[in-house]
C-alpha cells in the first residue's frame, strides 16, 4: 500500500479526474431523476430499459475486457493461456448452476455484483481517494460490502416490484416455474436486508470515525458511501444500475489503471496490436453471449423483447462476473485486475 505522502503528492486527495467525474456523473443522475419524481414525470419503462441497455452495452462492456487485457498484458503466454481456461471453466460452471437451480444460481450473481462494485471499489479507494481510516482485513471487508451492497439492497428496498418484476425475469430465462417462490423469497427478505445494510453503514462509517476522525479519506468515504445510497434509493433500479458501471465503476477503474501505470510502466504495445487484442476480446464476449443465447432454454424469458433483452444482458453478465471477480483478481495474488501497488 502507498504511503499518505505518495498518494498526496499524486492525487490530492481524492481531486483524480475520475473521482470527480464519477462523483459528478452519479449526483447529476440523482438529482435529475429527484426532480422528475417530484414533478411526476418519471420516463416510462420502456424509456428505462433503453437508458439501461445503452449504459451496459455500449458504454460498460468494452470496459471488462480491457480490465483483463490491462492484467494480462504483461504476464506471459502460460500464465495468460492459465487464466483464460480457469475464466472459461467458471463460466460454464455457474451456466450449470442455473440449469440446476436458478434462484440459488441468482443469490451468487447478486453476491458476485456486490463482490465486483465493491472490492472494486474499495481498491480505487486505495489508488485514488485514501483508505488510510480502513484498518485491518476485517474493516476492509465491511467497506467492500457497503460500497458493493448500494447496489443489491438498496434497489431491493426502495424500487421492490421492478427488483422484484426484473429478478423474475432473469430466473425464466432458465425455469419460468421458478420465478414465484423467487418473488415471495424476495418480498420476505427486502426489510431485514434492508435493515442488516443500514446497520453495516453505521458500523462502516461510525468506525472509520473512531480510527480516523474527521481526516479526508473518512470525509471522502462519508461523501461518497451517502451518495451512493441516495442515487440507488431515488434513481430506478433498471436505470441506476446501468448507468452505475459506467459512470462509477469503469470510470474509477479507468482512473486507477492510469495511476497504476505512471508507478508501474510497462513497455507501450503497438497500436495495431492494442486495437487487435480489444477487437478479438470483443468477439469473444460475442461469441460468449451468443453461447449463452443458444444454450438457454427462454432467451427472452416470458416477456416481451426489450424487457428480456435487459434480462437477459443482465444475466450475462452476472455470469461472466463471477470469473472476472474470482479469477481476475482473487486467484490472481501478485497482481489482479484491480492491481494497486
Amino acid at each position: 500500500m502507498r504511503t499518505l505522502d505518495q498518494q498526496f503528492r499524486q492525487f490530492r486527495h481524492g481531486t483524480h479526474w475520475a473521482v470527480q467525474a464519477s462523483r459528478l456523473g452519479l449526483l447529476f443522475v440523482t438529482v435529475v431523476f429527484g426532480l422528475l419524481s417530484v414533478t411526476g414525470r418519471m420516463p416510462e419503462l420502456e424509456t428505462q430499459m433503453v437508458i439501461y441497455l445503452v449504459g451496459m452495452v455500449a458504454l460498460n462492456l468494452p470496459h471488462g475486457g480491457y480490465e483483463h487485457f490491462e492484467n494480462l498484458r504483461r504476464r506471459g503466454l502460460p500464465f495468460g493461456a492459465r487464466y483464460v481456461l480457469m475464466y472459461l471453466s467458471a463460466i460454464a460452471g455457474f451456466v450449470l448452476l442455473f440449469f440446476l437451480t436458478p434462484v440459488l444460481a441468482l443469490g451468487l450473481a447478486f453476491g458476485t455484483a456486490v463482490a465486483k462494485g465493491g472490492h472494486g471499489d474499495l481498491r480505487a479507494m486505495d489508488a485514488l481517494v485514501g483508505s488510510d481510516h480502513l484498518r485491518g482485513r476485517g474493516r476492509r471487508v465491511l467497506a467492500a460490502l457497503v460500497r458493493g451492497g448500494a447496489v443489491i439492497a438498496v434497489p431491493m428496498v426502495f424500487w421492490p416490484e421492478l427488483y422484484s418484476s426484473f429478478s423474475g425475469f432473469m430466473v425464466s430465462v432458465f425455469d419460468p416455474s421458478a420465478a414465484g417462490p423467487l418473488l415471495d423469497r424476495i418480498e420476505a427478505a427486502r426489510l431485514p436486508l434492508g435493515g442488516l445494510y443500514g446497520l453495516a453503514v453505521l458500523a462502516h462509517l461510525g468506525l472509520g470515525y473512531a480510527t480516523d476522525g474527521l481526516s479526508s479519506s473518512w470525509l471522502a468515504d462519508l461523501g461518497e458511501t451517502g451518495l451512493l445510497v441516495a442515487y440507488f434509493a431515488v434513481v430506478p433500479v433498471v436505470v441506476s444500475i446501468g448507468l452505475y458501471f459506467p459512470l462509477w465503476y469503469s470510470m474509477r477503474q479507468s482512473g486507477r489503471a492510469v495511476a497504476v501505470r505512471d508507478e508501474d510502466p510497462a513497455p507501450a504495445l503497438p497500436v495495431p496490436v492494442v486495437w487487435g487484442v480489444l477487437i478479438a476480446g470483443a468477439l469473444a464476449t460475442a461469441l460468449l453471449a451468443t453461447t449463452l443465447w443458444v444454450v438457454a432454454p427462454n432467451p427472452l424469458g416470458t416477456v416481451g423483447l426489450l424487457p428480456g433483452l435487459v434480462a437477459f444482458y443482465t444475466l450475462f453478465v452476472c455470469i461472466v462476473a463471477l470469473p472476472h471477480v474470482v479469477v481476475g483478481e482473487w486467484l490472481d495474488v501478485d497482481r489482479g485486475i484491480w492491481y494497486v501497488p
